[in-house]
């Protein structure tokens, strides 16, 4: 490594000031190295830089690319000669071949696998730098690294998942006996399986996927586990859409991401090495995924990405390499389940592993003690808080308005979270709502409202295709000029990621899909003021004149029903909590204008009761609870509350609807019944509606109940819970 620095010091010794300062700003583009570095940094300290961040062989190939685009081919040429000799001296002890009147080299096949895998696996030592918040790809992973609940599942039905139910975790049916597994472990859990087939792993935005990616990469590199692997490529679902619609073989798409294979295209690393290859973010792919196309069989024939792809999967293409994809739940089904050998969930984070990530990104124990506090109030933000991203957020809000203002009733809605979140981003430095505060609010919304709702505006267009990550052209669409650094830093860079692509295209997408549905709601909300009808028509089946808020809310809340896998559901929230007096109050600066919509919030509450009276999915009842709470209408938490609190029959039974809620409501608090008798609230037909809530007593009364077998297996489950209030009587058998 010493000799390679010395190479570049060299290099860039011999470019004048002004040079090296274009050939700094070439180098931001690779990324990894901040801006602000970079501005102080000599040639010495921007090598320094690049072989910390890059790794000796990529920081050649990254100066080398420079050169040549300032067309300074004459450094480049002499760089490259002088690293091919480094390379030669650096492995005297091995069998090399010099021609010392040509200086050609001929190193052996294996020397050069063997430096390969070596320096392979030394570059991918950079997974432990991660995204978390505002410290851009430059968190260390172990640092903030707490395990995450992963379980073994099973296919079937996956392609029926409703996404937002997931983020509601306690309010799923789940069973207990799911069994756990590490990430370290997946590839010897699949052994025990079917060693010829793949890894699928599912789990929302944000659950911690790709964290469990690095995790087992890392490991690897710095050789704590796996060890009997030989190489692990990494790639990542939106890089390869850039290349979509190439013709390549395996060993021609490697080189794509993995430059340094140049060399090895007919080595004895696909013949005799074993492989892993990770492909992350199926969800963010764009390639069609035809598994009943055409299948290659050698590494040699030549196909597009997707036949690569699935052929890889299939088992054909190199069977003895293995296989892990990640993927939201929503697109996991495009993965065949008999091309499947192990199929895992990330769940995220335990009750238990909150509080150790509070603890341990907070060092301050009376602070993260405070914080968990004040979280547990609201227990739909507890809830929640099982999404390792979501921690980040709430913890971020709490820790500037909570602790720094001693707000200690700071209102919790999903929506008011957010806003905050917003607000903090734009470096506020007091909430307090006196008179100076709320002028220098207003300034800073105002600073950067244009670029705001220009990504407002990228996050509803993308949203209603489904899209999460965006390139160049998606923004272009929406105004906004990729070639302004200037608009990617300070606060937009807290709230929207850009990441380096291939061949220098520029990737995007926002911090958490959770952020870019706010935003996406903001940008409805202003064009509703502002009287855009043309936008507002995506909620109409025909074309509307004059929309009145009432009108949109109530089609928005009947578009989201419609969506199957619930794309549009924590849309509907924020664009419900938006709506109020209070949130449009806190955007002042960002909007033109407020406007009274307590009318509107009153009919629109009562919309969705009469909704809730529809026959509709469990999923819908309980995402438009939510609904009612961001509108800070509690009057059906309150008569749920009071149902559960009276000794005696409250009068009527409840319907199929309050029974989903009321369990759910149960579930989410930590209120503990004495007794559960569901002949006290419904009629037969509902029983089943209230059998989760059985985790949540004391003693259950399931006698002359009717269940059949797989309700049976429900109350079984409960039973087994390990923070269950129940045991099990000798009349169970009975039910």
């Amino acid at each position: 490594m010493a000799s390679v620095k010395q190479l570049l010091y060299d290099t860039l010794d011999d470019l004048e000031e002004e040079k090296l300062k274009r050939f700094k700003s070439y180098l931001r583009e690779y990324g990894n190295i901040k801006v602000s570095v970079l501005e102080k940094a000599d040639a010495t300290d921007t090598v320094d830089q690049m072989l910390h961040r890059f790794g000796p062989e990529r920081a050649v190939k990254i100066t080398l690319d420079i050169l040549k685009k300032m067309n300074q081919n004459h450094l480049a040429e002499q760089l490259e000669n002088k690293h091919t000799k480094v390379k030669i001296i650096s492995c005297a002890q091995t069998e090399v071949r010099v021609d010392l009147n040509t200086e050609t080299v001929c190193l052996t096949e294996d020397w050069m696998l063997q430096n390969f895998l070596k320096t392979h696996k030394n570059n991918m030592k950079k997974a432990k730098y991660i995204f978390e918040g505002n410290k851009q790809k430059d968190t260390d992973l172990k640092a903030v690294y707490i395990e995450l609940f992963i379980t073994e599942g099973e296919m079937e039905n996956v392609n029926h998942e409703h996404e937002i139910l997931k983020i509601d975790d306690a309010f799923k049916n789940k069973k207990t006996q799911d069994k756990p597994i590490k990430c370290n472990d997946i590839f010897t859990e699949l052994r025990k399986n079917n060693k010829e087939k793949i890894v699928l792993t599912k789990g929302v935005a944000g659950i911690g996927k790709t964290v469990s990616v690095h995790k087992f990469i890392l490991d690897w590199a710095e050789g704590n586990t796996n060890q009997d692997i030989h190489c692990v490529f990494l790639f990542l679902f939106r890089e390869i859409n850039m290349i979509k619609d190439r013709e390549l073989n395996l060993h021609e798409f490697l080189l794509k991401f993995y430059p340094e294979l140049k060399d090895l295209e007919k080595s004895k690393l696909y013949k005799e090495c074993k492989l892993v290859f990770i492909f992350d973010g199926l969800d963010e792919s764009r390639l069609l995924l035809n598994f009943k196309s055409e299948t290659l069989n050698t590494v040699e024939e030549r196909a597009s990405v997707d036949v690569l792809f699935t052929s890889l999967v299939k088992g054909k293409l190199l069977p003895s390499a293995l296989v892990w994809v990640t993927s939201r739940p929503a697109a996991a089904n495009q993965i065949p389940p008999e091309y499947v050998g192990l199929f895992t969930e990330v769940q995220g984070f335990t009750d238990e592993q909150k509080e150790q990530y509070f603890r341990k990104r907070i060092t301050d124990e009376n602070l993260s003690s405070k914080i968990i506090s004040h979280i547990k109030t609201s227990r739909s933000l507890y809830i929640m808080c099982h999404i390792p991203v979501f921690c980040w957020i709430t913890a971020t809000v709490l820790q500037n308005i909570l602790i720094k203002n001693s707000e200690e009733n700071i209102s919790t809605t999903l929506t008011e979270m957010y806003i905050h979140f917003l607000l903090i981003q734009m470096n506020m430095k007091s909430q307090k709502y006196d008179e100076k505060a709320e002028r220098e609010r207003t300034k800073l919304l105002c600073l950067n409202k244009e670029m705001i709702l220009k990504l407002a505006k990228l996050a509803f267009e993308q949203l209603k295709q489904k899209n999460i990550v965006f390139y160049e052209d998606d923004l272009e669409e929406c105004d906004i000029d990729v070639s302004k650094d200037t608009e990617f830093t300070g606060m937009i860079a807290e709230i929207f990621k850009m990441e380096d692509g291939l061949h220098e295209t520029k990737v995007f997408c926002f911090v958490h899909l959770s952020v870019q549905e706010f935003l996406a709601a903001v940008h409805v909300f202003v064009c509703y003021l502002n009287k855009n009808m043309q936008e507002l028509q995506f909620f109409f089946d025909k074309p509307e004149e004059n929309i009145t808020l009432q009108k949109l809310l109530q089609n928005t809340v009947d578009k989201a029903m419609n969506s199957q896998r619930g794309h549009l559901d924590l849309f509907l929230r924020f664009l419900m909590g938006i709506s109020l007096k209070s949130s449009q109050n806190l955007l002042k600066g960002l909007i033109t204008h407020t406007e009274d919509t307590t009318e509107s919030i009153t009919k629109t509450t009562e919309y969705i009761k009469q909704v809730q009276n529809r026959k509709i999915s469990d999923e819908a009842l309980v995402n438009l609870f939510y609904c009612l709470l961001e509108l800070k209408d509690h009057s059906l938490y309150e008569e749920i509350q009071s149902y559960l609190s009276s000794d005696e029959h409250p009068g009527r039974n409840l319907s199929s609807s309050m029974c989903t809620v009321l369990t759910y409501v149960l579930l989410m608090s930590e209120k503990v019944l004495d007794e559960f008798n569901p002949k006290r609230f419904t009629s037969p037909s509902n029983y089943k509606r209230l059998i989760p809530a059985v985790r949540c007593c004391r003693k259950a009364l399931f006698d002359r109940c009717g269940f059949h077998e797989t309700c049976c297996d429900t109350v079984s489950s409960a039973l087994q819970q390990s923070n269950s209030h129940l045991t099990a009587s000798p009349t169970l058998a009975q039910l």
